[in-house]
């Protein structure tokens, strides 16, 4: 894009995104960070006061967000529900990470489906000057959660694919990468984005009480497999996935997921340790969408953090 074309942006974060923050702000002289004082009164609610107000009417504004627990959300979307109000040009929202994006779906009645209410609470974020707020989302679990959103945002459904095809063209082994999908809704999302590469489907299939890993279609012989999904939590599949790929003659195992949830420090399983099975798997990407994982893993093999500041930048234009 013509830098003539581009905006000035001021860049708002909540606590544990400066660090991406930053790397964002390092990307383009045109995005400039701005501060929040995020404080409490006794009672544990938020007191919170944006710094340079008045000097963002006209301005294009954007606050980078981590629905990381329940109990940061509330502090967040009461600067989100703000800032559009202070007569600024535009407003964008990034959430890298859409955290109940999983739970889109009702299986029986009473199941509440918590991605519309996430949806439903971001579609009432107020409209600016310049219009509906641009809603920035990095591999949201299913694509139709689009229609989730109602008029008042313009959800942009960015992928971090581009970022692992990058990583993986830089491997000394690039001409010996399969791409593995641990399920079909993992093929379904992501296969015609990786489709020059050979690729391998798992699935699960039920035997008696139990679920077992099964390749469902092609050969990893020989070849440098990376197991590909939007998103981890436990990583049991990941792992029942490796096991699978490894005993079918995969000569290297690695994973990469978008969002490294990992509650409960499950990661602590995929990392390196001396001797047996805790090198499984030769990499594990994720991106930066969880800072608290981001901070959790740093420095821990076989992690390795592929940033999507790069890809936010352009996005915020």
């Amino acid at each position: 894009m013509d830098k003539s074309q581009k905006k000035q942006v001021y860049l708002f974060y909540c606590s544990e995104c400066e660090d991406l923050a930053r790397q964002i702000a390092s990307q383009s002289d045109l995005i400039t960070l701005q501060t929040i004082k995020w404080r409490k009164f006794d009672d544990g609610f938020p007191n919170i006061f944006i710094n340079n107000a008045q000097a963002l009417r006209g301005q294009h504004v954007a606050f980078l967000a981590s629905f990381s627990s329940q109990g940061v959300i509330f502090e967040q979307l009461s600067v989100i529900y703000a800032l559009p109000k202070l007569f600024v040009a535009s407003f964008s929202l990034v959430l890298p990470f859409f955290p109940t994006g999983s739970f889109e779906r009702m299986e029986e009645e009473g199941d509440v489906a918590t991605a519309f209410t996430m949806a439903r609470m971001l579609s009432n974020i107020p409209i600016s000057k310049g219009g509906p707020t641009s809603l920035v989302i990095y591999d949201i679990h299913a694509l139709q959660e689009r229609f989730y959103f109602g008029d008042h945002v313009l959800p942009l459904f960015e992928t971090g694919i581009p970022l692992l095809k990058e990583r993986l063209h830089q491997l000394p082994d690039s001409n010996k990468i399969v791409v593995a999908f641990p399920d079909d809704g993992a093929w379904k999302r992501f296969h015609k984005q990786l489709d020059h590469f050979p690729m391998v489907v798992c699935n699960k299939v039920r035997e008696g009480d139990k679920r077992i890993v099964r390749i469902k279609e092609g050969n990893p012989a020989g070849f440098h497999v990376v197991i590909v999904d939007d998103l981890v939590q436990s990583g049991g599949t990941l792992i029942e996935c490796q096991k699978v790929l490894a005993a079918h003659g995969a000569a290297k195992v690695s994973a990469y997921v978008t969002h490294g949830v990992f509650p409960k420090c499950s990661w602590e399983r995929f990392i390196h340790k001396d001797g047996g099975l805790e090198k499984a798997f030769a990499y594990f990407w994720i991106t930066d969408s969880c800072p608290l994982t981001v901070k959790a893993v740093a420095n821990k093999a076989p992690f390795e953090i592929i940033s999507l500041a790069g890809s936010i930048a352009n996005a915020l234009q």
